[in-house]
């Protein structure tokens, strides 16, 4: 489609720049990441496949799966329905989930929660036993399992971890811990055979090197360092997304990115990770109340302060727009001061340490970034367009969350398609497909410095946040132009090739919300207020052109009679 009116083509090199690799290692599957789709895709991965190996960008519990604070939907309740849930996932999408997506997500979700529960993770039960459910935003029934009150994705990424360390010994699987993949090897042909690894290492493996193998199952989590504030750690710099980008693979629903609700507001200049309150402590019953103490969800939707996330983010910003204040105040001093101890021990303890105490004062909440609903573009089984990739968790886009992901969909997504993957790797293995090719290292490279992090962050933030319009992309889309201009030989390093991944991205993420002339789950912009199911019932996929390294933007119309159509790469 057309380049947004006034804006100059993105062109993206190849690679980025990296001294050659020192070292080598081979493996059938090379797995990045090791969050909940990482670490369950390497441990299915390992019961069939001769040598797998898994790469994470620092220690095996840094990633995002470690702070998902709520937990994990699925129809576990008698009363409770794979269709139930599957309703009100698409209802959260806005009309752009793949709904043959959402039917695996939530038939096949069940039981790969029971199989989780079966390798040692402790979901929290009553007394006779059985899992206690609760409810978030936009589900009309209790289906989130949890751990520790407010301690699920920690507990999830525990047993894992647990897992994973009994076969840490095992010849047949390899674990690098700080290790920054940064880019894809592909062939002459275009599939993806390995990937070029920096790590921060001891003894032999260290520096840059070539990770080779028979297919690559990128687990690499979002690109929530894109923007000034937001709740996922510092590793996620959309290091993942931006190669695959580079490399050919194509991207969808960029433009889509969750703004959770209530996160913590520390005051004005406040930037990087902060602290999340979850939609569980809403799901109890606490109440979002303005400057003045009123309660406003009840007139804003039918379920509250249960409405889906985007529903919610936006309330809070019309409202803080009309008292002329920068946050809101979740009240969940009615639950009472046992029960808030015991339901949620993580966050009243971080509330505590910065001065406030949710017992007996509201929480100052305003909405910061939270979660990716577009990524890599993949099919039903993981697989992307480029022959020997595979995608999964937030770094992809399955089409399970459309244009808002329902709460607590993310370990689920993680969980299911890490499964469903590990199953399309063994059986292609084992049948001789995907054979170790020689990768091609022909292409441009170049880097931006590493000091441009911070004005980077802010333009997105400005540009292409909550609140967009067409001024404001526009103005982002010149300012980031700008900055590309910038890319040079700069020194190659961690810094310098996340600062490099979070530019590309951020070129085609503020092109995605330029185009998209409607508002629409995350996707909000104030000169197109009204959702446009005419014109904009669609996805736009982004693909670099491999002659001349420019982004091309496609747009695919969704037709509401049938799913979305699927790579078979």
């Amino acid at each position: 489609m057309p380049d947004p009116a006034g804006a100059a083509a993105v062109v993206l090199p190849r690679f980025l720049s990296s001294p050659p690799p020192g070292w080598t290692a081979q493996a059938d599957v090379l797995v990045v990441g090791s969050g909940i789709a990482g670490l369950t895709c390497a441990l299915r991965l390992r019961e069939h496949v001769d040598r797998v190996l898994l790469v994470t960008k620092t220690e095996l519990s840094a990633g995002s799966t470690t702070w998902a604070q709520g937990g994990i939907a699925a129809a576990l309740a008698p009363e409770d329905s794979p269709q139930e849930h599957l309703d009100d996932t698409l209802v959260a999408g806005g009309g752009l989930c793949d709904e043959s997506a959402v039917e695996v997500l939530v038939t096949e979700g069940p039981a790969r929660v029971r199989e989780l529960i079966s390798l040692g993770a402790r979901f929290d039960t009553d007394e006779s036993g059985a899992i206690t459910l609760t409810r978030e935003g936009g589900h009309h029934r209790d289906r989130i399992a949890h751990a520790g009150g407010d301690a699920t994705g920690a507990e999830i990424s525990r047993a894992l971890i647990a897992q994973l360390e009994v076969v840490r010994a095992d010849p047949g699987i390899e674990i690098i811990e700080n290790a920054l993949v940064v880019d894809l090897l592909t062939s002459a042909e275009g599939s993806v055979c390995g990937a070029t690894v920096h790590v921060i290492g001891e003894g032999e493996i260290d520096g840059v090197g070539a990770a080779r193998a028979r297919a690559v199952v990128l687990a690499t989590g979002g690109l929530g360092q894109i923007y000034s504030s937001t709740t996922n750690p510092p590793v996620t710099t959309g290091d993942g997304m931006a190669a695959a980008l580079r490399a050919g693979a194509a991207l969808a629903d960029l433009e889509f990115v969750q703004f959770h609700p209530t996160v913590m507001h520390l005051g004005p200049g406040a930037s990087g990770q902060q602290p999340l309150v979850s939609e569980a402590v809403r799901g109890e019953g606490a109440v979002l109340v303005d400057s003045t103490g009123e309660a406003f969800m009840a007139d804003v939707h039918p379920m509250a302060d249960l409405a889906p996330r985007d529903v919610v983010a936006r309330a809070i910003l019309a409202r803080m727009e009309v008292t002329g204040t920068d946050h809101v105040f979740l009240d969940a001093r009615a639950l009472g001061g046992e029960f808030l101890q015991r339901r949620f021990p993580t966050i009243v303890a971080r509330c505590r340490e910065l001065g406030i105490d949710p017992v007996t004062e509201p929480i100052p909440v305003a909405p910061a970034q939270h979660y990716a609903s577009g990524g890599v573009r993949t099919d039903l089984r993981g697989r992307t367009n480029l022959p020997g990739l595979y995608a999964c968790g937030e770094v992809s886009c399955t089409g399970v969350h459309g244009a808002n992901r329902l709460a607590s969909n993310s370990l689920l997504e993680g969980l299911v398609f890490a499964h469903r993957i590990a199953e399309d790797l063994v059986a292609r293995l084992a049948g001789g497909e995907l054979p170790l090719v020689d990768a091609s290292d022909e292409g441009s490279t170049s880097l931006l410095d590493a000091g441009h992090r911070d004005a980077l962050q802010a333009m997105m933030t400005k540009g292409v946040g909550p609140l967009r319009s067409g001024e404001s992309t526009s103005s982002v889309l010149a300012s980031l132009h700008e900055l590309a201009g910038t890319l040079s030989d700069a020194e190659p390093g961690p810094r310098s090739w996340e600062g490099t991944n979070l530019l590309h991205l951020g070129q085609a993420l503020a092109t995605a919300a330029h185009l998209r002339e409607e508002t629409r789950g995350g996707h909000v912009r104030r000169d197109h207020p009204d959702s446009d199911d005419e014109d904009w019932s669609a996805h736009l996929v982004h693909v670099r052109d491999p002659d001349d390294g420019e982004l091309v933007v496609i747009k695919l119309d969704v037709d509401p009679t049938r799913p979305m159509p699927r790579s078979s790469s």
